[in-house]
């Protein structure tokens, strides 16, 4: 019997690649007297791409950029400062986030989340969705000393809700980190589908986040 749901952050809840294009398109207002003799069109491709979706840390990112395009009078240490600073007033909820926590709190399950990246960053983020009041458990890799795939985060999720893997189900975007890692502590996996992983063959499947709660549903009465 389903009792928990327990969520990835970045691309299952919080749509990084908008919340960054704002967040960098906003920057480059904020620091144009730094990197005005950059088109901004080139200045924001840039960095989406030395980005990575997240994976790379905006340290090695900013050097880049700084050597790349001759910026000058500020370092790429003010730069991430200002992305750590200022990331958090650009974020942009999935459409249907609130609702369906709504509706998964008011089904009487238990909801947590666990998300790979660096501790203080991550809460600003999840606070500026406004969404932390819905979460039994948080669980962020840099504060945790552990992060997905490994299966010790997920238990440790799990044991902190006071929830035995198959009374779970995880939702995520990422095929491995997120969904196989989840089912190899024997919780279910749900894939948010996300466009750059097309092939990505599993049984539980959603494209939007309001249809979260009636595939849940069928999962609690199967």
């Amino acid at each position: 019997m389903i009792q928990a749901v327990l969520f990835d952050l970045d691309g299952t809840l919080l749509d990084r690649d908008e919340s960054v294009k704002k967040f960098i398109d906003s920057q480059y207002d904020r620091l144009s007297n730094y990197l005005g003799h950059i088109p901004r069109e080139k200045y924001m491709t840039r960095f989406i791409e030395l980005d990575s979706r997240g994976y790379v840390w905006k340290d090695k990112v900013y050097q880049q950029l700084v050597e790349e395009y001759n910026i000058v009078n500020i370092d790429w240490e003010y730069l991430l400062q200002d992305y750590i600073s200022e990331f958090k007033h650009h974020c942009v909820p999935f459409p249907n986030l609130h609702s369906m926590l709504e509706e998964l709190r008011s089904n009487n399950l238990v909801l947590g989340m666990i998300t790979n990246g660096f501790g203080q960053f991550q809460m600003d983020n999840i606070v500026a969705l406004g969404i932390e009041k819905y979460f039994d458990a948080i669980l962020v890799s840099e504060t945790e000393g552990i992060k997905k795939p490994d299966p010790a985060i997920f238990e440790r999720a799990l044991e902190r809700l006071n929830i035995t893997p198959g009374e779970a189900v995880f939702v995520g975007d990422h095929p491995e980190n997120d969904v196989m890692a989840s089912q190899y502590v024997g919780m279910k996996g749900i894939w948010k589908k996300d466009f750059q992983w097309d092939a990505f063959d599993t049984d539980f499947v959603v494209d939007d986040l309001e249809e979260l709660p009636k595939l849940i549903q069928q999962l609690k009465m199967g």
